[in-house]
């Protein structure tokens, strides 16, 4: 046997070695990829009250986000929303506020005097989180996720602009500014995420 034909028999053999080398380093790239799958519960809001309020744990539910506002046209809203958290809060429908001032300045109060104001006008009970940026470079990750996701379209225009939630994390659908929230649209996407009957507890 030649010099020539002992290093190609080598090389040859090698292959199979260099394959499943390249083939393990894939499945690892890909399980690394999967495990770092970014969804809503990847982000973590500053709650109305100065703690943090972290998406995740309100995972396996369904999470309506709204962008809101005190001085709005459509800050009657707020009441749709505190219907629908109480009328599906039981079967795994979690409502977050996420007061904005970015359109029109219409929330120009502290984090105290938007609350007193939702829970005295409204009475609000569901999670809020602390005057939050939505829009532009500047926009909450959450808002930045969402928009790249939903694509340029589903950017928040004005207040009141809703993302809907999957109990897998991932975006489901979002509703205009225009849409109320008891509006049979709404709900009927909420009931197709939500178990028939509420979760025994």
């Amino acid at each position: 046997m030649t010099v020539r034909t002992r290093f190609r028999t080598a090389a040859l053999a090698a292959i199979p070695t260099a394959l499943a080398a390249v083939f393990s380093m894939t499945g690892g790239a890909s399980a690394m990829a999967a495990s770092s799958e970014v969804n809503a519960y990847s982000f973590t809001f500053q709650g109305i009250d100065g703690r943090p309020l972290p998406l995740s744990q309100f995972a396996g539910k369904a999470i309506l986000v709204v962008n809101t506002a005190s001085q709005c046209g459509f800050t009657p809203q707020y009441q749709g929303l505190q219907a629908l958290w109480q009328r599906y809060r039981d079967r795994g429908l979690v409502v977050v506020g996420v007061p904005s001032d970015d359109f029109g300045g219409q929330e120009p109060g502290t984090a105290t005097q938007i609350k007193d104001f939702c829970e005295v006008n409204y009475r609000i009970d569901f999670p809020m989180t602390d005057k939050t940026v939505v829009s532009g470079d500047g926009a909450h990750p959450f808002y930045r996720w969402a928009s790249d996701e939903m694509g340029f379209i589903a950017k928040p225009r004005w207040n009141f602009h809703k993302y809907l939630v999957g109990p897998d994390g991932k975006l489901a659908s979002w509703f205009s500014t225009m849409t109320d929230p008891e509006s049979d649209k709404v709900r009927e996407a909420i009931e197709r995420l939500l178990p028939e009957k509420a979760p025994k507890s």
